[in-house]
């Protein structure tokens, strides 16, 4: 019940897109629509309760007649008892498969309640929380990282840095201070350092450059950022347009211990690694903040359009997520967890160091993901816990065969995105014992977690004590992704195996349940659904479409609007629209992801109008390139004449969609980029043929 990476080695750029495939349980569409006519009275039900009523006081009557009241009353209980069976009998039998799961999650649910309620009552925000920690075991492990140890003491001493050093330069309560590192345990020490004083961190994507950058820092209303020195030439690329009064520190890290002589420091007036070595760190003090539900940390997601938009966490958000992964995923505190994850993302940033920061748990970081050293590392870290993002587990499993494939101590992993089709390969090879899946949104309020194991499974809904948990799957318009209301326009159920759009109930009042959102309110109401079961009430809506089975067991099945993902990274295919329109002399462009056979998520595929030949796909290339990230660059690009629209001006693109990237069935002139030639280079059936078969690695 709760709330959702870059080489594979050096080939490992495409990650994540939840659950793609049918999951077990799921069928197709015709049996959904069967099981989703009509919600009217069931005649038949009617029947069986008047007949058994009919039987009841036949048998009674005869049986008083001709024997006694006692016997008519034995037969009474026998009769109801039968009829009641027989007309609950699936309730019954639900309830007998699946309570032990749902009371075990309810314990937990408790447990989690328990927990936020007495961080509320202190009105803690995460550096109060994580300071009981460091007088529990000021010396355990915190962070391991390459071959370094942070104690729990070193990291809360690094963050008394960062106040001291931030509040010296003028920065207050309130301000907005964006974090822009590479994987460390600098980086949640920074923000630690940051939410001691008051302030909030918008951990930006170290994939950002150009616009996107300049959009991220804006976005958020930064009044300091702190970038490593390793993003100097995208801070550089932005010097011209970025606010001059924003302040912009440089951190160039050294390793743990590291003597003022071992690695060069440049001085300068933002030069951040200097200004923490020469301040002591403040004196530890409570939090000046806005405490438990005030805000903690941005963090980006691209959502269903437009650029990034900044997600707002608070201390009761990130303890709500970690905590229901530890206890739901039967995590314990002397665990030792790997995460080759991202930390500017919810997952890795908030679920993984939140294990650390809440529960005490030492966390092992790597920089980025290679799925040859996943084991190795976690071997050498001792880990009993990891990490991962479902296109990371493909890799892995794609590696050779070693003696290190059992040789660790993980029984855990947890994530989100384990395709059925490995999953069962994926935990006999490597001897897991346990796969947390889990499911949700950063920007949302409600949050699912597989706890028994379920192959397939994202998480569940109980079906015999639903109302526990304020989350719902609705009927939902999948071409348009809106809720299918009834006559009295209120929001509709999705029966079992139908596909319906996943939703958490909002009550403001309650920090578990309270929507966030995003810093920006017009994108946060955008995620409201309102009117829902009552009038009045209001949900966060997903976006994404899940399938339950009868036993509430639910699977990913696709996600509505413009958004698809692709390494790892949802896409907005409005925000690529516009880039490539601008960089190819506002030319229409029109973009839309497309399936490579056994490659996770969807690439991206771009229709550019160019009626006259004249676009140079060269410049396009290296011009797209300081604009977007990586992984919303256009993998196809497609050369037209024109793109239908619509009677609103909207490019049409389904059938562009349908049409896919076939040079056989697709007339017009197309390009793939080829990553040694770094450009586009033409698409014929030669080098097609090559992409379906893996021959093109893209």
């Amino acid at each position: 019940m709760v709330n959702v990476v870059t080489t594979v080695d050096s080939n490992m750029n495409n990650t994540n897109n939840n659950h793609k495939e049918m999951k077990p349980g799921a069928v197709d569409i015709e049996k959904s629509k069967q099981n989703s006519d009509s919600d009217g009275v069931s005649w038949g039900k009617i029947f069986y309760v008047l007949l058994s009523l009919a039987v009841i006081v036949i048998a009674c009557g005869v049986a008083w007649v001709f024997q006694d009241w006692l016997t008519s009353l034995i037969i009474f209980v026998v009769l109801l008892v039968v009829f009641t069976v027989g007309y609950f009998w699936k309730w019954l039998y639900i309830a007998a498969r699946t309570a032990p799961r749902d009371f075990s999650a309810l314990w937990c649910y408790v447990k989690i309640l328990r927990l936020s309620g007495n961080f509320g009552k202190k009105n803690w925000s995460m550096p109060d929380i994580f300071h009981e920690n460091v007088k529990r075991h000021p010396n355990k492990a915190c962070f391991l990282y390459e071959n370094e140890s942070w104690s729990f003491k070193q990291v809360e001493e690094f963050s008394l840095r960062v106040t001291a050093v931030l509040k010296n330069h003028g920065v207050k309560r309130g301000d907005v201070v964006g974090v822009m590192m590479n994987n460390c345990p600098e980086l949640p020490a920074t923000w630690l350092g940051v939410a001691r004083m008051g302030g909030v961190s918008p951990l930006i994507n170290t994939n950002q450059t150009g616009n996107a950058l300049l959009h991220s820092v804006n976005v958020a209303k930064c009044n300091v950022v702190i970038y490593g020195s390793e993003f100097q030439s995208a801070f550089d690329e932005i010097s011209n347009e970025i606010n001059p009064a924003i302040k912009l520190y440089r951190y160039n890290r050294r390793p743990l211990n590291a003597s003022g002589d071992a690695v060069r420091v440049v001085e300068s007036e933002n030069d951040f690694t200097h200004m923490l070595e020469t301040t002591p760190p403040a004196p530890w003090s409570l939090s000046d903040g806005e405490g438990f539900t005030g805000k903690l940390l941005y963090i980006y997601t691209s959502g269903t359009t437009g650029l990034p938009k900044a997600a707002v966490i608070s201390p009761s958000r990130m303890v709500f997520m970690a905590s229901g992964v530890h206890y739901l995923g039967g995590l314990r505190k002397n665990d030792i967890m790997y995460c080759p994850m991202p930390l500017y993302h919810s997952a890795g940033g908030c679920i993984s160091v939140g294990q650390a920061f809440i529960f005490g748990c030492t966390v092992a970081l790597r920089a980025k993901f290679s799925a040859s050293a996943y084991f190795p590392d976690c071997i050498k870290f001792k880990a009993t816990a990891a990490h991962y993002i479902g296109e990371m587990c493909r890799y892995i499993l794609a590696t050779p065969p070693s003696a290190t494939d059992r040789q660790h101590k993980v029984r855990t992993v947890y994530g989100n995105g384990m395709r059925p089709t490995i999953w069962t390969e994926f935990v006999k090879r490597f001897n897991i014992k346990r796969v947390v899946e889990f499911y949700g949104a950063t920007e949302g309020n409600a949050n699912i977690v597989n706890i028994d194991n379920k192959t397939g499974a994202i998480g569940f809904v109980s079906r015999i004590i639903p109302a526990v948990y304020p989350i719902a799957i609705l009927k939902v318009d999948q071409e348009t992704g809106e809720p299918i209301r009834n006559s009295k326009g209120l929001c509709q159920l999705a029966k079992p195996y139908e596909p319906g759009v996943f939703i958490g109930k909002i009550k403001p009042n309650n920090p578990s349940r309270a929507f966030l959102g995003y810093v920006d309110k017009e994108a946060s109401e955008k995620k409201i659904v309102r009117d829902v079961f009552n009038i009045g009430d209001s949900a966060f809506i997903s976006g994404d479409i899940l399938v339950a089975d009868e036993l509430g067991y639910l699977y990913f099945r696709d996600r509505t609007g413009d958004t698809f993902r692709w390494r790892g990274e949802n896409v907005s295919t409005t925000e690529v629209e516009a880039a490539v329109s601008r960089c190819a002399n506002q030319r229409d462009a029109v973009v839309y992801g497309v399936e490579i056979p056994n490659t996770e998520g969807r690439a991206g595929m771009c229709g550019i109008v160019d009626i006259e030949g004249t676009l140079d796909l060269d410049k396009l290339a290296k011009d797209i390139a300081k604009d977007l990230p990586k992984y919303a660059r256009p993998i196809f690009i497609r050369i037209m004449t024109s793109v239908d629209m619509t009677g609103t001006f909207k490019m049409k693109k389904v059938d562009l969609q349908k049409e896919g990237y076939n040079p056989s069935t697709v007339s017009d002139k197309m390009f793939f980029f080829e990553p040694k030639q770094n450009k586009y280079v033409p698409l014929g059936v030669e080098e097609y043929e090559k992409i379906i078969s893996g021959e093109i690695r893209l």
